[in-house]
């Protein structure tokens, strides 16, 4: 199972710049989307679904906001929408395909960044999406979480550790829920292949940030300890651009 997690900023916007052309050379089996920014209806699915892929949309009650979507070549058993907690779902924050025996659980975790209220409401979040975790995996043991985490978890994981050592994403509470996260049985699938530096998955649109690799890697493909030994391989493709962020990919032999 090939997997990707991409935050699009806006999927018709991504479309506008190639996204249906470079889903069209087959990039993974499973591609799940964060902040996709529209409802299906909104959107050319119809090209998408030509090329192999099964559509499946949680958009976010506000129009040209949040919402994730999943698209995917290996028909699943079950698709769950939202996770029961009130303001996420309006939020159309998470989104579950059960596959076999395998819960593909795909998310777009809150920023923080636009002031105290939002801040608040990500750690709200992040107590609630850990509690809805914990419980899925008791039932439902093989997970494979993906998505934007909003949070760089260690100082390889941003350009500039110390300047940015009080800004959201990058906060002690946050990155201690990272710890939490993955102490608490869950493999970093790029970490698990890549110990190197300088390699994120999203850049700021201001001072060329791109261009000059400043960035931060805040987007994630986790997998329980369960799966860890069908890990075959992890990356994070810098070169395609479609949005802000770019594609990161971890493969399982299953």
């Amino acid at each position: 199972m090939r997997v990707i997690s991409y935050n699009v900023n806006g999927l018709r916007s991504a479309i506008s710049k190639g996204f249906a052309d470079w889903l069209a050379t087959d990039p993974a089996d499973v591609v799940c989307l964060q902040e996709v920014k529209a409802h299906k209806e909104n959107v050319d699915f119809a090209r998408i679904e030509a090329l192999g892929y099964e559509t499946y949309w949680y958009p976010a009650e506000k129009k040209g906001y949040s919402g994730v979507a999943v698209f995917t070549r290996i028909k699943p058993d079950a698709v769950f929408y939202g996770n029961g907690i009130m303001q996420s779902d309006a939020e159309g924050r998470v989104i579950r395909l059960d596959f076999g025996d395998i819960t593909l659980v795909n998310a777009y975790f809150p920023s923080g960044s636009s002031g105290e209220i939002r801040q608040a409401y990500k750690y709200q979040w992040l107590d609630e999406f850990f509690e809805y975790i914990y419980t899925l995996h008791q039932a439902r043991p093989n997970l494979i979480v993906t998505g934007d985490y909003n949070i760089c978890h260690r100082p390889i994981d941003i350009h500039n550790p110390v300047s940015n050592k009080d800004s959201s994403g990058f906060l002690p509470e946050e990155r201690a829920w990272m710890d939490k996260w993955f102490d608490s049985g869950f493999v970093d699938t790029f970490r698990y292949f890549n110990p190197h530096p300088h390699q994120y998955s999203w850049w700021s649109y201001r001072a060329n940030s791109r261009a000059n690799n400043k960035g931060w890697r805040i987007d994630y493909i986790s997998v329980s300890k369960s799966l860890e030994v069908l890990l075959k391989d992890a990356a994070i493709y810098p070169d395609v651009k479609h949005s802000d962020h770019c594609p990161v990919y971890a493969a399982l032999d299953l």
